[in-house]
C-alpha cells in the first residue's frame, strides 16, 4: 500500500473528501517527522513507536574488493510495532 492507496482507504471508511483526508494524513506524517527530528519518541498506542536509532562508527569490508573501510556513525529512524499490532499478523 502506498500513500495514495492509504488515502483512498481512509476516504472509504470515514466518508470525508479525498482532499480533507490527504491534508490530515500529510499533517500527521509531518508532525511525526518533526517530533522524531527533535529527538522525541512518537508512541502511537496499538500501532507502534517511532524513535531515533544511533549506529556507532564501525569497520566494514567492501564486498567487491575485500578492502577494509570505515563506516561513519549514523542516525536512523526506528519503528517498533506495538504488541497488539504484532499479534494481529
Amino acid at each position: 500500500m502506498n500513500k495514495l492507496e492509504l488515502i483512498e482507504a481512509v476516504v472509504e471508511k470515514v466518508g470525508l473528501s479525498k482532499k480533507d483526508v490527504e491534508a490530515v494524513i500529510n499533517a500527521a506524517f509531518a508532525e511525526v517527522r518533526e517530533a522524531v527530528k527533535k529527538g522525541d519518541t512518537v508512541k502511537l498506542t496499538g500501532f507502534g513507536t517511532f524513535a531515533i536509532k544511533t549506529r556507532q562508527a564501525r569497520n566494514g569490508t567492501n564486498p567487491r574488493t575485500g578492502e577494509q573501510i570505515k563506516i561513519a556513525a549514523a542516525k536512523s529512524v526506528g519503528f517498533k510495532p506495538a504488541k497488539e499490532f504484532k499479534e494481529s499478523l
